[in-house]
């Protein structure tokens, strides 16, 4: 049996003996020492940023890890099965998770011509590159990173400043990064695929007994964007349909295909969000699981708050239930 394997089961027997009534003093001990050494490592779809209830930084360190994102939550249905170092940064690239330190941003954001919002505890410490939490004794390694490595954030701002520029079924986003005045999509995706296969290598030098399990990302956009409305900030604010469709089709589809296909490659278990969220897309109204460029608080003194494009807890809820399933998998 492989070690992974081994000691989740023995991680269940002692839970369940416990549960039983069995555990005594004596068995405590061991219950807790066959716990399952768990590093989840990730950006904010992993932290959970501020879209997925209450931070839990203490002291604040800018990471913006959330009481509701999917490590915290498996963390709780699991209890004493796993011991959970949970490292992951809004933010992070793939850099940030295999070799470079990070300066987290938490609620600092700027972008032209649409957000300067300034955090009063900016600028953070810089955190070190989360491979760091890994060890030889290290048992599972989940890890949701690749979507700010291949620039997906700048890739929405982008979209949003030049839709008033096109008219109806116009795609200038889509133009603009065809033109060859920035870094096409091809050659991004590419770099992904390179800089995704050099931190598996890492993660499993580090942790050569561990499982690894990578997460993609979820539906962002619907496949029929007819449902999204131009100019809705609870959306995607005014990017174009046809370019909503480009991004779906020649970005975030394709960027969970290289993280399949790299996972693969290296033996590791990929863990399919984007089937399951089909339906829940930021343009699904109250079906939504991940939020548009703004969030609806229902609170009259500040009805709206920037997301960003980001999953809401039950987002999160999803990925919980896919990740928890691919660990209690073996």
């Amino acid at each position: 049996m492989p070690r992974f394997r081994k000691k989740l089961a023995g991680a269940a027997a002692a839970a369940a003996l416990c549960l039983l009534g069995a555990g005594t003093a004596s068995t405590t001990p061991a219950s807790a020492a066959s716990s399952l050494e768990w590093a989840a490592l990730g950006d904010s779809y992993t932290a959970g940023a501020i879209h997925a209830a209450g931070p839990f930084e203490q002291p604040r360190d800018g990471c913006q890890r959330t009481t509701e994102a999917y490590p915290e939550v498996i963390r709780r249905d699991l209890g004493s099965l796993v011991s959970l170092k949970n490292v992951s940064c809004g933010n992070a690239t793939i850099a940030d998770v295999d070799h470079r330190a990070q300066e987290p941003i938490g609620n600092e954001l700027h972008i032209p011509g649409l957000i300067d919002h300034h955090d009063p505890d900016y600028p953070f410490p810089p955190v070190p590159p989360q491979i760091d939490a890994l060890s030889p004794g290290t048992d599972l390694v989940t890890v949701g990173v690749g979507g700010n490595s291949l620039g997906f954030g700048e890739i929405l701002g982008k979209c949003v400043a030049l839709g008033p520029t096109g008219g109806v079924g116009s795609h200038p986003c889509e133009d603009y990064y065809k033109s060859g005045e920035t870094e096409s999509l091809e050659h991004r995706l590419e770099r992904v695929r390179t800089e995704y296969d050099r931190m598996l290598s890492a993660i499993h030098a580090k942790s050569p007994f561990a499982k690894v399990i990578t997460v993609g990302y979820p539906t962002v956009i619907p496949d029929n964007t007819a449902e999204c409305t131009y100019g809705n900030l609870l959306q995607f604010a005014t990017i174009r349909r046809p370019d909503l469709d480009w991004l779906r089709t020649s970005a975030l589809e394709p960027l969970n295909a290289v993280i399949r296909h790299v996972s693969a490659a290296h033996g590791d278990r990929y863990v399919d969000i984007y089937d399951s969220s089909k339906g829940h897309s930021v343009c699904a109204g109250q079906e939504k699981w991940v939020e548009g460029i703004k969030e609806r608080l229902f609170n009259d003194q500040n009805p709206d708050t920037w997301a960003l494009v980001h999953p809401n807890v039950r987002g999160q809820a999803n990925a919980a239930a896919q990740v928890e399933d691919a660990v209690l998998g073996g």
